[in-house]
């Protein structure tokens, strides 16, 4: 089995709260934040791709948008593993099959 490098960053969970439901939505970070009952520098830092979505997060922001969890934890895990893929970390071989 080989693994294929994507060729672009995957989209953010940041980028898709801000441009998939703050903007169209009309609200601010503040508004969210508050909805969430969470600091507006949580939200903010998530927004701007300073710090991941954590699973507490995936949940509230799931409740919040009508979405799953699962949506946000998943466009976290693309980010993620695009990244350390691109970290020049050396790879083990394939262990070897069982006869």
């Amino acid at each position: 089995m080989t693994t294929r490098r994507a060729r672009r960053q995957p989209t953010s969970p940041g980028e898709i709260l801000r441009e998939e439901f703050l903007l169209p939505l009309g609200m601010t970070q503040k508004q969210l934040a508050d909805h969430l009952g969470c600091d507006v520098k949580v939200v903010n830092r998530i927004v701007n791709g300073r710090t991941s979505v954590s699973a507490g997060m995936a949940l509230k922001l799931g409740a919040a948008f009508r979405t799953t969890p699962e949506f946000w934890l998943n466009a976290q895990k693309a980010v993620d593993i695009y990244r350390a893929s691109r970290d020049g970390m050396e790879l083990p071989k394939p262990v070897p099959r069982a006869s």
